[in-house]
């Protein structure tokens, strides 16, 4: 399932990120109204969480804009004003669920994933060349047996599936699925891609090539 963190608190937002990714969520993130935007064009995500009182473009814009757009992704909202006015206020503008700061993480984990189920985007499945993955469920399979992958391996197969058979770099690859700054290197790619193919089995479906990156080809 893919994310869109929305907060402009630096220190909270990487905080965030890197507990999400480390639960398996696609995590990306943005610390302005205006970016947020464009991520959301850029990639179709399940859940938005998104901070209410943000620099410029302000989170209230922002739900405006993908309610008007009739984006499909559900929508979390953020704030440090939490009383039952500012409640309804947020849900009125069209967000699916509100959570005041301070907040327990637990919750903030429960509520993404009740959000998730209810998500339209959750429900496909990826597949291509007898490789298949259900996101919700965490599962994948390769011509109907299951393959048990680690967080990371799962991550990146899911980005390569999403792509459709189009080419993705080590850098879109570390950007969508790593956050431990220690481990991003085009080198540990390298190594998840090796160990990914190897758990997949004959006959080999992940294509790479130098200069281009990673993707499904033909089995």
């Amino acid at each position: 399932m893919r994310l869109l963190l929305v907060e402009d608190e630096t220190e909270l937002a990487d905080s965030l990120a890197t507990g999400l990714r480390r639960e398996g969520y696609l995590v990306d993130v943005a610390t302005d109204g205006a970016r947020a935007l464009s991520l959301a064009a850029q990639n179709e995500v399940d859940v938005i969480v998104l901070d209410r009182d943000l620099p410029q473009l302000s989170g209230d814009a922002v739900c405006r804009t993908l309610v008007a757009q009739q984006y499909p992704a559900r929508i979390l909202m953020l704030t440090a004003a939490g009383t039952l006015d500012d409640r309804v206020a947020g849900l009125d503008l069209g967000a699916d669920d509100y959570l005041a700061k301070p907040f327990a993480y637990l919750e903030l984990l429960a509520r993404i994933r009740a959000l998730g189920r209810r998500s339209p985007s959750t429900a496909v499945v990826l597949e291509h060349s007898g490789v298949r993955i259900d996101g919700s469920r965490r599962i994948a399979e390769r011509d109907g047996h299951p393959v048990q992958l680690t967080i990371k391996e799962f991550g990146v197969l899911e980005i390569l599936l999403s792509a459709g058979g189009g080419w993705v770099s080590a850098d879109e690859l570390l950007d969508a699925v790593w956050d431990e700054p220690l481990e991003r290197t085009r080198g540990v790619v390298k190594i998840v891609v090796h160990t990914l193919r190897r758990k997949l089995g004959p006959p080999g479906v992940i294509q790479s090539a130098p200069g281009y990156g990673y993707r499904m080809g033909e089995s």
